[in-house]
């Protein structure tokens, strides 16, 4: 498999997806974000002082999502039909897990939006705690699910 975004000399490119059939697509991308037990109890119990943590981080998720075009410079505008987020806590970590699902439908895949929605997700979570826990570790960025287009159906294992 050659990588897409390089022509025949080797110049980064946009790629030409005019001739690919318009289809249903949606990914899903996964991150999460580690923290002190004494901030997941803050977050989960709404005692942050900059406000409801947790739902500041959705909106900006769903937000970067629709503005990944602006962030990735080959990525295609998409119009997206379709972007939920979803955290949650998780004691284990302690932390929180984060899911983006993005929809469209298109030439080409979602999968960056849904990336980017997730880490930007996790990095607001952490901009809205630092000033509790500056050690907290985001990870674990990855798709999950991809299904439609021509290579057809990814699920991560």
């Amino acid at each position: 498999m050659a990588l897409t975004h390089f022509d025949a000399e080797g110049a980064a490119h946009m790629v030409d997806v005019s001739d690919k059939a318009v289809t249903s697509r949606v990914a899903q991308a996964e991150s999460y974000i580690k923290m002190a037990p004494e901030t997941f109890e803050i977050i989960t119990k709404g005692q942050a002082k900059k406000g409801d943590v947790l739902g500041v981080a959705r909106l900006a998720g769903i937000m970067a999502a629709k503005r990944t075009a602006d962030l990735i410079p080959l990525c295609h505008p998409l119009p997206i039909t379709k972007v939920s987020v979803e955290l949650t806590p998780d004691a284990s970590l302690p932390g929180i897990r984060i899911v983006a699902t993005v929809k469209t439908t298109g030439q080409t895949g979602v999968e960056m939006e849904a990336l980017t929605a997730a880490s930007v997700t996790a990095l607001t979570v952490y901009d809205m705690s630092k000033a509790v826990d500056k050690a907290m570790e985001i990870g674990g960025t990855r798709v999950i699910l991809k299904n439609g287009g021509k290579s057809g159906r990814y699920e991560a294992t």
